[in-house]
């Protein structure tokens, strides 16, 4: 059973979140401010985080920062900060999704279980490999390798985008092709969330992320990977 922490001041909201992700078959952790969520994200390892912005103690944004150092499991932000500027900085932290409040529990839910797929359907797959320049991906254990050196661990997020570009080098992507690869059309799209996710994966695979040479952006239209 995946082990999810919900972590929001406001107990009604929390409830709420709760109840549903239990009905859906999750194990439910709740914490009602940002130090005993930290707390415990070391102690138990959730497989998922639902993160509110506002909190009493620490921002959730520096929660965000101190959870991807011990890591990589997937964070939904859910918040009533709506600024671009928020969206932004949270997803350039490493968060996977963001949702404001007011939302539909049922839309969380099935964002939850799409992070949750995603993870899935890499690990069952049992031998594939994707080799583009001189980077090998190891799509089951989602790790990347450059001439057997092992770069910075990607989220389940950034590694969906990177291997879905590195399957077709060359290929031009544009941002909502891209959203799609991540979240199918169902979602309410964010194209600029697409650009956050980039810059992270640049940071951890690129030698120079400001001269990419794996991820290159074609202007005006969006990214493709590198076919040299």
């Amino acid at each position: 059973m995946k082990t999810i922490l919900v972590v929001d001041d406001e107990p009604q909201i929390a409830r709420l979140v709760r109840d549903y992700l239990e009905r859906a078959g999750f194990r439910v952790q709740v914490a009602g401010s940002g130090k005993p969520a930290l707390a415990l994200m070391r102690a138990e390892k959730p497989d998922m985080v639902i993160l509110d912005l506002g909190l009493p103690d620490l921002d959730g944004l520096d929660v965000t920062r101190e959870f991807r150092k011990i890591s990589n499991a997937p964070i939904i932000m859910l918040t009533a900060r709506s600024e671009e500027t928020d969206k932004l900085v949270g997803l350039e932290l490493g968060a996977d999704d963001y949702i404001t409040k007011p939302f539909s529990p049922k839309e969380l839910v099935a964002r939850v279980r799409v992070l949750f797929r995603r993870i899935e359907n890499y690990s069952d797959t049992d031998t594939e490999t994707i080799r583009a320049a001189n980077l090998t991906f190891d799509v089951p254990r989602m790790q990347v390798t450059s001439d057997d050196h092992t770069l910075e661990e990607l989220t389940p997020t950034e590694f969906a985008l990177l291997a879905e570009m590195a399957r077709h080098p060359g290929r031009v992507f544009s941002r909502m092709q891209l959203l799609n690869t991540l979240h199918g059309v169902a979602f309410e799209s964010y194209e600029r969330a697409i650009d956050a996710h980039i810059k992270n994966i640049r940071r951890k695979i690129e030698p120079n992320p400001g001269e990419p040479k794996y991820i290159l952006t074609v202007y005006g239209v969006g990214y493709k990977f590198g076919d040299r």
